[in-house]
């Protein structure tokens, strides 16, 4: 015999007591309803004696079961005999039962003459003739009463099938005699097994495998650093077996349990997993066995592919009956629904495969290899498999599959065919070329820059004159971009590689597009418009064979007011398109295109299958990219709390990776939500953070993000200097930067912010600059834009012809907060000019889009100005970072009260034109016109 401690689990009463809690809590997760039953049986037990036998899958948690009924057991006083059947003991009579009895030698000595001296001899105490069975029986029930005469008593027995036949006979037979004994029977088996111990008529609990998210919740604690297509794949190969749930992950190495690594096709077995089925599938017929091998590297089950082909239908028939023997066996069958070769769990399929050696899983391998022939892909994955050194044509087969797989968005399985190809490289160059080319996939596609920083060494040292490569340099610039390293070094890093390069561009390069894309990146990311010769160079190069969409790309992203308008048609072409799109680079492309020409409502669909499939794929970076753009998108169109939940996700699987690059993106977004609401602190914040980190590195577009959401915050609090300010940091006044998309997020905000601050001329000259590039044919929002800035400058009698013409553009109101604005200036200026009625009905429609959105600032403004027509209005909360200095509440106050300029600056020993200075900057950041609101604004302010 031995005891239960060596069976599924490590019994917790065998370690100290905080190490017993721990594994307890863990071995129990989710099992509060099977608990439940142990509960109430232990009730059962303290009042009258009662039995409960606890069935289920092996490895499904009916040892951790029983060790927690024993805990409470003897926590409430009972005491506990426990024992488990073992398989070397099987044939040995009464061993099972000399354990139960072995701590009762007190009781047994209280027994009549015939039933002590039965009971000795058959536990082997004493020599004598074989004992009869009914005597042994009658025995065993009496000392066990006895026993429970003092305080309760449980029996606990695990493994029943491995009890030797004598005991399970005895020990039945006292298991339906216990009532009013207070003696408890508590005994584990394995569903489907034949056992001697006769269950029959007994109470039965089948201990079911955990739940999803009980069994998501064991492994996630145990194993917090699995990356989640690691935990999925776990969760789908345990099928919520506790022991499954604990094991599998730890015969995986760090970089697969991170995901940075492929994981194997059938997922490794500890000792004890193993230990499962091994005794099952090891006595199958060798046909058998190796039918069942065959199924489980093929992996789909389909019959078609596990017979030899042209076999005739005698011989195929044949092959599908050498199953038989593992059907009877439980093991596997035949789905009646599917046709397919299925196994009963997903752990026989790796015990097949571990106690199959070596040479026979490469002859499988090369057997469906040979039968796969009109399937390249998975063909060349079990040549792969098979072969034991250096082959050049498996090498490229699996080249070129890994393409196919990365284009269908299978970046982790791309890498794993890229190494196993450069595995097989016999040439040094080849090898080094691949491990480069999986680097490259790691660094900007997965995000693992640890295991990309890994392979590029290995790339280097299979062929150090090859560290110029293109795929090389794309890595290295992703792991420096990601690091300390600046926009300049790794620009010149891509131009060095780029001109290393000989013979004619080529299209077709995969490693020439990795370049293209990542210079494109660099050059954006840049904002300088001599950082993008070398780009412009190489994609005209590969003329007459431009792709397409990076064409499209090049002209809508890198300088759009200049280039953007001949491309417009074939955008919206390629964005009609992607409803039936499944390669992720082409969407993210179009998605990008989209961005500064106000079309990303159009990707919408397109891109959330890019965020969700790439989280199943471990694609994290083109993930990032698409919840970026859809952040982007719902911030544009009004979902702001949408915006701000899909920028979080992006920020967290950023940081995760340990991608500075593209966390300041999610940045840029919150802090865009955050200025238009009017929380000014997480303005200064974000932009802060994007700022430190993108100066020292020469990276430009961080810098024009913040001073977006700067301009968009300094015109929400009425700070039209400040806004000035930051508007023009992007773009000056009269110019719309050359190879600054960023220009056409803030026309409006410079051009208001200038009319505010009496730079007029200034005002007027962007104007003309905005008309004169035709942004209003770059989309609807660019067309109310420019009517609205030139409203904004024009003389009171065409001003309102100018906003009307920009509310009444087709398609505006699917960008409510800038149609919101539009309807603030144009009722600020309708109610200068006495037009009280039509400016109430644009004035309240902002303030009703302000308060959708949660705009305060905005809502705050409007409120005022609707009051001031005479309307009442609920106050609207002013953000607490509207706030006024010192000498400016003194000066606010004064003027509230009554006093003129000349009289305030008298008592402050101020000008009147400082007096008048500081009124022009009060009056906006109260989002008020007069001196008759500044009571209200300055009581809402205390407030």
């Amino acid at each position: 015999m031995r005891i239960a401690a060596d069976r599924e689990t490590l019994s917790p009463l065998t370690v100290g007591p905080l190490a017993a809690e721990a594994m307890i809590a863990t071995a129990l997760a989710g099992r509060d309803g099977d608990l439940g039953v142990i509960e109430a049986f232990l009730d059962e037990v303290s009042t009258g004696g009662a039995v409960l036998l606890l069935t289920g899958a092996p490895g499904v948690g009916k040892t951790a079961l029983l060790d927690a009924a024993q805990e409470r057991a003897m926590a409430a006083g009972v005491r506990v005999l426990r024992a488990a059947g073992a398989q070397f003991e099987a044939d040995v009579s009464f061993s099972g039962l000399s354990q139960v009895l072995l701590p009762l030698d007190e009781e047994l000595e209280g027994l009549s003459g015939l039933q002590r001296e039965a009971l000795k001899v058959a536990q082997g105490l004493t020599a004598g003739p074989p004992p009869d069975r009914l005597v042994v029986s009658n025995a065993a029930l009496a000392v066990l009463r006895q026993a429970a005469a003092a305080r309760p008593l449980l029996v606990i027995l695990d493994d029943l099938p491995w009890l030797d036949r004598a005991s399970s006979l005895v020990l039945g037979f006292a298991a339906r005699r216990l009532g009013g004994s207070r003696v408890g029977f508590l005994a584990a088996a394995r569903t489907g097994t034949e056992t001697f111990f006769d269950g029959a008529s007994l109470p039965e609990h089948e201990v079911r495998p955990l739940d999803g998210e009980a069994a998501a919740g064991l492994v996630s604690t145990r194993f917090p650093e699995l990356a989640p297509r690691v935990l999925r794949r776990v969760l789908a190969e345990a099928q919520g077996h506790p022991l499954a749930l604990l094991e599998l992950p730890a015969t995986l190495d760090d970089p697969q349990r991170r995901g940075w690594a492929a994981l194997p096709p059938v997922l490794p077995l500890s000792r004890r997993l193993r230990a499962l089925f091994a005794a099952q599938v090891s006595g199958l017929p060798a046909p058998t066995r190796q039918l069942l091998l065959l199924a489980a590297l093929d992996g789909t089950g389909d019959l078609a592919v596990l017979q030899a082909p042209g076999a005739v239908e005698g011989a195929a028939r044949r092959e599908i009956d050498d199953l038989a023997p593992a059907e009877r066996a439980g093991l596997a069958c035949v789905e009646e629904d599917t046709g397919r070769l299925a196994f009963r769990h997903p752990l026989i399929r790796s015990t097949v495969l571990q106690l199959s050696v070596s040479e026979d899983v490469r002859r499988a391998h090369r057997t469906l290899a040979a039968r796969l022939g009109d399937q390249p892909e998975r063909r060349a994955w079990h040549l792969g498999s098979a072969a034991l050194g250096p082959d050049e044509e498996v090498a490229g087969l699996l080249e070129r599959v890994a393409r196919q797989m990365l284009r269908r968005g299978d970046a982790a399985d791309a890498v794993a065919a890229l190494l196993r190809s450069a595995q097989l490289s016999p040439r040094g160059t080849d090898r080094s070329l691949r491990l480069a080319e999986a680097a490259c996939l790691s660094a900007t596609v997965t995000g693992e820059l640890s295991w990309a920083r890994r392979l590029l060494t290995e790339a280097r040292q299979a062929a150090p004159e090859l560290d110029g490569s293109l795929y090389a340099s794309v890595a290295a610039g992703h792991l420096l971009l990601n690091s300390d390293g600046g926009i300049d070094a790794v620009h010149g890093l891509l131009v060095s590689a780029i001109s290393q390069r000989t013979g004619p561009a080529d299209p077709a390069d995969p490693a020439l597009m990795a370049w293209l894309h990542t210079m494109f990146m660099v050059c954006s990311f840049g904002g300088r418009p001599e950082l993008w010769p070398p780009f412009v160079e190489v994609l005209t190069s590969l003329a007459p064979r431009v792709p397409a969409d990076l064409d499209l790309l090049a002209r809508t992203y890198a300088d759009p007011v200049r280039s953007a308008g001949p491309a417009l048609d074939p955008l919206d072409a390629a964005i009609s398109g992607l409803a039936a799109e499944t390669d992720h680079w082409r969407i993210l492309i179009i998605g990008s295109a989209a961005v500064h020409t106000d079309r990303l409502a159009g990707c919408r669909a397109a891109l959330r299958r890019v965020a969700s499939e790439g989280r199943d794929d471990s694609a994290v970076l083109p993930a990032i990219s698409a919840l970026t753009l859809l952040s982007l998108d719902a911030f544009m169109a009004g979902g702001w709390d949408e915006a701000q939940r899909l920028a979080a996700e992006g920020l967290d699987a950023a940081q995760a990776h340990g991608l500075p690059l593209r966390a300041w993106m999610a940045h840029e977004l919150q802090a865009l939500v955050a200025a238009c609401r009017g929380d000014y602190d997480a303005v200064r914040d974000l932009t802060g953070q994007m700022i430190r980190w993108a100066l020292p590195r020469g990276i430009v577009q961080p810098q024009l993000a913040a001073h977006h959401a700067g301009s968009l915050a300094a015109l929400g609090r009425g700070d039209f200097e400040e806004a000035y300010t930051e508007a023009a940091a992007i773009s000056p006044p009269g110019i719309l930067a050359s190879h600054v998309p960023y220009a056409l997020r803030v026309p409006m905000d410079l051009v208001e912010a200038a009319v505010r601050t009496g730079r007029h001329q200034e005002a007027a000259a962007h104007v003309a600059a905005m008309r004169q590039a035709g942004l209003g044919r770059i989309s609807p929002r660019l067309t109310m834009l420019t009517n609205a800035s030139a409203a904004l400058t024009a003389p009171a009698g065409q001003a309102s012809q100018l906003f009307a013409a920009a509310l009444a553009v087709p398609g505006a109101d699917r960008w409510p907060f800038e149609r919101a604005r539009v309807q603030l200036a144009y009722g600020e200026q309708l109610r200068r000019v006495r037009a009280t009625c039509e400016a109430r009905t644009h004035l309240s429609a902002a303030l009703g889009t302000f308060e959708a959105l949660g705009a305060r600032p905005w809502a705050l403004r409007a409120g005022h100005e609707l009051r001031a027509t005479g309307l009442a209005v609920a106050r609207v909360e002013s953000p607490r970072a509207v706030m006024l200095t010192a000498q400016e509440q003194q000066v606010a106050t004064l003027a509230a009260a009554g006093l003129t300029n000349k009289q305030i600056g008298e008592r402050l020993y101020l000008s009147h034109r400082t007096v008048a200075a500081h009124l022009y900057q009060i009056f906006p950041r109260l989002g008020i016109t007069s001196r008759a609101a500044l009571r209200d604004a300055l009581t809402d302010l205390a407030s």
